[in-house]
């Protein structure tokens, strides 16, 4: 298959790591085949493409690659999504498509070559390109194709900066219109029908603030941190907790201090995890109080009888909205930090988002029931500490006026 000016422009780069920011439709998936194809014909190598899950893995790329590799093909695993194939040294490639949310396990393994597609989309990112892929490459000295279209100012954004810091990364930012295969036309169509911001992100490459974003405040420089500040008192140790097993567990800890403001400074975000060891998650984290989901009675019920102060968590028709606000608040008035250890937390900032505005709901109230385990967790904690501490306020203000009164002079007509 022949590569586009663009496209060749990145192919015939020798830098190790590459990060091709693209509009949709610009072919990183037809850039990624043809590098996948060529590196696995020409020696014996060891290959891996992400995909942000193992469908989309399965549903972007793997028929092209069946398709053009069944003539060298020595096995094609379907189930594995894994292809063998001779290669001109007389020996066999072996080419594996992987989901990031099964990351783990390419733990122990080697590759030459990797791609990583809709980098962008991934969760924890930092974490597991640390403790899971540069591992496999340190062997073989291999190297890393990263694409994606950005999605606000997360990794993808760091990872595409890299280049002015590191002698061995290089990055390449191309749009629709490079596509020389698409009637301009056709964009321009496109142009009309969307806004100005999404437009530019999904066509244009365009690093912008995700359209619809719930949480328009929240910014890097200002709310992350690396470690506690020696110089503040801190009065209390709360943790958040939603649970799940299919969809992450999110737990955090949070630091409260006398200004009332909030440092989250811990995160455990993970799936298939027993009742038993979240339990043990949470106490040994010997939190003050704990806020945990609501919807989940049982699981409360084991945290308490293990002696955990586990408080009441309200939920009613507003409260997610009035939740949201709340953190909204803290965000602007620079009463919340997050520890910048807290990745899945931080993607979920930076992605959590209202739906589509409609002619018949042009204001929708109810952001979309995704990328929001870590929120609702730090929400449950944080809201309901706030109102605790409104309600304690308030008791102190009036007995302190009921104090005042009864110290009054007597006033004698």
């Amino acid at each position: 298959m022949l590569l586009t000016p663009t496209q060749k422009i990145v192919a015939r780069d020798r830098h190790r790591f590459r990060v091709v920011d693209a509009g949709r439709r610009w072919g990183k998936t037809i850039l990624s085949s043809e590098e996948i194809k060529g590196k696995a014909i020409a020696d014996e190598t060891r290959i891996a493409y992400i995909a942000p899950t193992y469908g989309q893995a399965r549903d972007i790329i793997w028929q092209i690659l069946v398709k053009e590799l069944k003539d060298v093909a020595v096995k094609i695993n379907e189930s594995r999504l894994e292809i063998e194939v001779n290669n001109l040294k007389g020996t066999t490639s072996l080419i594996q498509l992987r989901g990031w949310e099964s990351i783990e396990t390419l733990r122990g393994q080697k590759f030459h070559f990797i791609v990583i597609d809709e980098v962008a989309m991934m969760k924890n990112f930092w974490v597991y390109w640390q403790e899971v892929i540069i591992p496999t490459l340190t062997d073989t000295k291999g190297e890393v194709l990263f694409t994606s279209t950005p999605k606000g100012f997360n990794h993808f954004y760091e990872l595409y900066n890299l280049e002015n810091t590191n002698e061995h990364w290089k990055s390449f930012h191309f749009t629709t219109y490079d596509n020389s295969h698409i009637p301009t036309e056709e964009i321009d169509k496109l142009k009309l029908q969307m806004t100005e911001d999404r437009f530019a992100q999904e066509y244009l490459g365009e690093f912008r603030k995700v359209e619809g974003l719930v949480y328009k405040e929240f910014n890097r420089e200002r709310h992350l941190y690396k470690e506690l500040p020696k110089d503040v008192n801190f009065i209390e140790k709360i943790v958040g907790v939603d649970f799940g097993f299919t969809n992450p567990t999110a737990i955090y800890l949070i630091y409260k201090d006398y200004d009332n403001r909030y440092w989250v400074d811990w995160e455990w975000y993970k799936t298939g995890q027993t009742n038993d060891q979240i339990v043990e998650v949470i106490a040994s984290l010997k939190a003050n109080k704990v806020y945990a989901d609501p919807e989940a009675p049982e699981k409360i019920a084991e945290l308490k009888a293990k002696g955990i102060n586990c408080l009441e968590v309200r939920k009613g028709k507003d409260s997610v909205k009035n939740g949201i606000d709340k953190i909204r608040e803290l965000l602007k008035q620079n009463r919340l930090f997050i520890n910048h250890s807290c990745q899945n937390l931080i993607f979920e900032f930076e992605t959590y988002q209202y739906p589509d505005k409609r002619p018949d709901n042009p204001e929708p109230e109810i952001p979309i029931k995704e990328n929001d385990h870590g929120l609702d967790a730090i929400r449950y904690a944080i809201t309901s500490n706030c109102i605790e501490t409104t309600i304690i306020n308030d008791i102190f203000l009036k007995r302190e006026i009921e104090l005042n009164r009864q110290q009054l002079p007597i006033q004698w007509e």
